[in-house]
């Protein structure tokens, strides 16, 4: 099934429509996310606590992600098991966890204020976006699903719907890219290390 993006975005001319189009498109998005995890590694103060619960706030983050890139086949299955019993965009819920935990390893306020506004600026329109495409392609299904789960804050948890799903390592890891962003990660969580205490 086709989906034209403009039917979401704002039909804004300019600089502001050059704008729109940047944020609804997933891959700059996901570029710029993935920069700013460097920027943290990168501008990353002394410190000692602050960096051991980031990294391993961002490790529960990436694994998540990890679980849910395994289970959803992107436009042609409904996910509702798994990590999305819990939250609607669970990958989303792994990048804030990411960046958060590495913004706090930084140590850096500068840097934790510039992924505060990036998820400012992109995450609330990306969420209604893919909310609108998600309702077009599945109806009544994602309704009904939707209807009780939030988009990032889980507001409940139901082991046997978490545990419900098959998980599938070739669709996360390989398919889904998890494995090359594991690898990125771990990069940047060796130069933080680096960066603050050698």
């Amino acid at each position: 099934m086709s989906w034209d993006r403009s039917e979401v975005m704002n039909r804004r001319s300019g600089l502001l429509g050059w704008f729109d189009k940047v944020r609804y498109k997933e891959i700059y998005r996901q570029a710029l996310g993935l920069i700013l995890v460097a920027v943290c590694a990168a501008f990353a103060v002394t410190g000692h606590w602050n960096i051991i619960i980031g990294l391993l706030i961002a490790l529960a983050g990436q694994l998540f992600r990890i679980f849910a890139a395994g289970t959803i086949f992107k436009n042609k299955e409904l996910a509702s098991d798994g990590a999305y019993s819990l939250v609607r965009h669970p990958l989303y819920l792994g990048n804030i966890l990411i960046l958060g935990g590495f913004s706090l390893a930084s140590g850096n306020l500068w840097v934790a204020l510039a992924v505060l506004l990036f998820f400012l600026i992109w995450y609330p329109a990306t969420i209604s976006y893919e909310d609108a495409k998600l309702e077009r392609i599945f109806g009544d299904d994602w309704r009904t699903w939707s209807e009780g789960t939030n988009a990032v804050f889980p507001n409940r948890f139901n082991w046997s719907k978490l545990t419900a799903t098959q998980w599938n390592a070739r669709q996360s890891l390989l398919r889904n890219g998890e494995f090359i962003i594991s690898v990125y990660l771990l990069a940047c969580a060796a130069v933080l290390w680096w960066r603050a205490y050698l």
